[in-house]
């Protein structure tokens, strides 16, 4: 047997370690100062909020360069690049990956085999993935495009109770084919195709 899917990557936000400007780098006029615990301390030269990040033992750095005046926060850079690389990568691991995964119907296919792979397509929506469905025309069948179609949608119908239609059936060439989602599935935001097994009809 064969089988094909279709991997779908849904690629959560990632956090993007921004390059601030800090110490000896900010050299605006005046700055308006954060402390280190958060708290407002006022608009002071940037000689003279080095100096206070200096006497802390920390940091001075820019975070907010477009505001007038700019905005620097006394803090440990080093440690505030650590966490953003860490909250970077927590992001990276809590991707999303969803396969499309393919099912083949004939048009002479009976009931029995029907069934049998309505459930298998419920095993793949069930665990989130989405489901390409494909019939094959041969020879004569092509001028039955119309009962090819309808086979297509009842193999649709005995799963509406998991699914719904993503893409409707489409006649093209020699085949037609029809993408379902799980039920409250959202469009997926990049996709990345890739050949790994799939169902073939009997």
């Amino acid at each position: 047997m064969w089988a094909f899917s279709v991997h779908i990557f849904l690629f959560s936000e990632v956090i993007i370690i921004k390059e601030l400007q800090i110490n000896e780098q900010i050299r605006d006029k005046e700055v308006r100062l954060i402390g280190a615990d958060g708290s407002q301390l006022g608009i002071f030269s940037a000689y003279n909020a080095q100096k206070i990040a200096d006497e802390a033992h920390l940091d001075l750095v820019k975070i907010s360069p477009n505001a007038v005046p700019p905005v620097c926060k006394v803090m440990d850079y080093g440690k505030y690049r650590y966490e953003q690389s860490k909250k970077e990568k927590e992001a990276k691991k809590n991707q999303k990956i969803v396969e499309l995964k393919e099912i083949r119907l004939s048009m002479t296919i009976d009931d029995g085999d029907l069934n049998t792979k309505a459930k298998t397509a419920a095993k793949f929506l069930k665990e989130g993935n989405k489901v390409k469905v494909s019939l094959r025309m041969r020879g004569r069948q092509m001028v039955y495009v119309n009962e090819g179609i309808a086979v297509v949608l009842k193999f649709a119908e005995l799963l509406k109770e998991v699914a719904v239609i993503e893409k409707k059936p489409v006649a093209e060439g020699r085949f037609i084919s029809m993408v379902i989602a799980p039920v409250g599935t959202k469009a997926t935001t990049h996709t990345k195709q890739t050949l790994n097994g799939g169902n073939k009809d009997a």
